[in-house]
């Protein structure tokens, strides 16, 4: 009979568990808490876009569109594509959805996106992010409420240490008009000296010239003139009123005049919080202000700013997380089962997490509850009748040496549980139940 293979997990995709979904779930927890804190909102959009909806708004020729996204017709011949980000399907669907009747919006989101990437630590295939848009906001004031948001997760993760966000301008149209004809103008200058790629990018998106890695494109690029130079009043003006916010909430900052994005719809507010403690890959957050992008999407012209950051790149920075707490109820006693489970619903129904060993032999369950996770054992001891008389709440930690109980009913026992209980130096074990 011939062996059957085994299906192997695709390259670039994860199967999330043990510490790496404590730290999963870390993020996502601390996203949401910061989210209700700032009043935004929550919004779905589809996994996949029609490939326009992408290809619009990313650009044809960047690199996820044009290497790695996952693109596919269906069954009617209609071109789809899994999403490499979020902001472009939230922006079809404030066009489609009718959602201008809501503006400004303040929506957040988390998810899976694709790109197909060389795999390495910390980037898959198949990943993760937590998003935060706000839509028809003009005023700066938005993406200094987007900015203190961000920096305020990082701070409730506990990863703010080392970590510095980057900030630049892009100006207004006007500016980047006047901005990208110095750039190639200087790049021309060099072409002899530029690489492949950004011979490429001169004649299709010379901003991007900046963002090269190529050792031959770095001093080219180093001497490209500075957006200063070309900033109108208005958006000098904003960026002032960017910045002055910031100080303000006292969230830190450092310019980076090299920082860009390629693409014209992007205006104004570009922006990066990166690290040294992820190798190459420093950045765990970036964004900036796109309010070109509902307009070139065929809607009507409207200002956006957002922000993204992948869940695992956020949870590499965590310390390690601790398994969550939780209670075990046991016996050691025959005839006990019923009663572990009536004091397991009970625990449950307070609001406490609880887990039950049943089966198996009575004088080996205590043993398979220390091991079962980081918490306490509770043990129900029988009376002569072989009633559930007396409790013991054990935590895992001290010797079985030390175990001792006390006698109440299983509400009781409950109550306690759900308020305090006390551990006192002459009795460690003693439940206490104040009333």
């Amino acid at each position: 009979m011939a062996r059957i293979e085994t299906p192997r997990r695709v390259r670039g995709t994860q199967d999330i568990f043990g510490d790496e979904q404590r730290r999963f779930a870390r993020v996502v927890e601390a996203f949401e808490h910061v989210r209700r804190l700032y009043c935004f909102s929550q919004v779905q959009v589809p996994v996949f876009e029609s490939t326009g909806v992408f290809a619009r708004s990313m650009g044809e020729t960047s690199d996820v569109v044009s290497k790695e996204m996952y693109t596919f017709p269906d069954r009617g011949d209609e071109l789809l594509t899994l999403r490499p980000e979020f902001t472009a399907g939230i922006c079809r669907a404030y066009i489609t959805e009718g959602w201008q009747q809501y503006a400004p919006l303040k929506l957040t989101t988390h998810g899976p996106v694709f790109r197909y990437e060389r795999p390495q630590k910390g980037r898959y295939r198949q990943f993760h992010q937590i998003d935060a848009e706000i839509i028809g906001a003009a005023e700066p004031q938005a993406d200094v409420e987007l900015l203190t948001m961000a920096d305020q997760l990082l701070k409730e993760l506990g990863i703010a240490e080392g970590v510095t966000l980057q900030l630049n301008t892009l100006g207004d149209a006007e500016t980047r008009e006047a901005w990208r004809a110095a750039l190639v103008a200087h790049f021309e200058a060099h072409r002899g000296e530029l690489s492949e790629d950004s011979l490429t990018r001169l004649e299709k998106n010379p901003m991007r010239i900046l963002d090269s890695k190529d050792p031959r494109d770095r001093p080219i690029a180093d001497s490209a003139p500075d957006i200063d130079a070309y900033l109108t009043d208005e958006a000098r003006a904003f960026f002032d009123a960017v910045t002055s916010g910031l100080d303000a909430a006292g969230v830190a900052w450092t310019r980076n005049a090299r920082l860009v994005r390629g693409l014209d719809y992007y205006r104004h507010t570009a922006f990066e919080f990166v690290t040294d403690r992820l190798g190459a890959q420093g950045t765990v957050l970036a964004g900036g202000r796109y309010d070109g992008l509902i307009g070139n999407l065929g809607g009507p012209e409207t200002p956006g700013v957002g922000w993204a950051a992948g869940i695992e790149r956020l949870g590499m920075l965590l310390a390690e997380p601790k398994e969550e707490r939780s209670i075990i109820v046991t016996s050691e006693d025959e005839g006990q089962e019923a009663n572990i489970w009536r004091v397991v619903y009970a625990l449950r129904r307070a609001g406490m997490a609880a887990e039950a060993i049943a089966d198996g032999s009575p004088r080996k369950r205590f043993n398979r509850a220390k091991k079962r996770c980081d918490g306490n054992v509770l043990m129900i001891f029988a009376d002569r009748n072989g009633d559930a008389s007396r409790f013991a709440l054990l935590p895992k930690w001290l010797p079985e040496i030390h175990l001792g109980s006390v006698s109440v009913r299983t509400a009781d026992v409950v109550s306690a549980l759900s308020t305090q209980f006390d551990v006192t130096e002459n009795n460690p074990l003693e439940l206490r139940i104040r009333r």
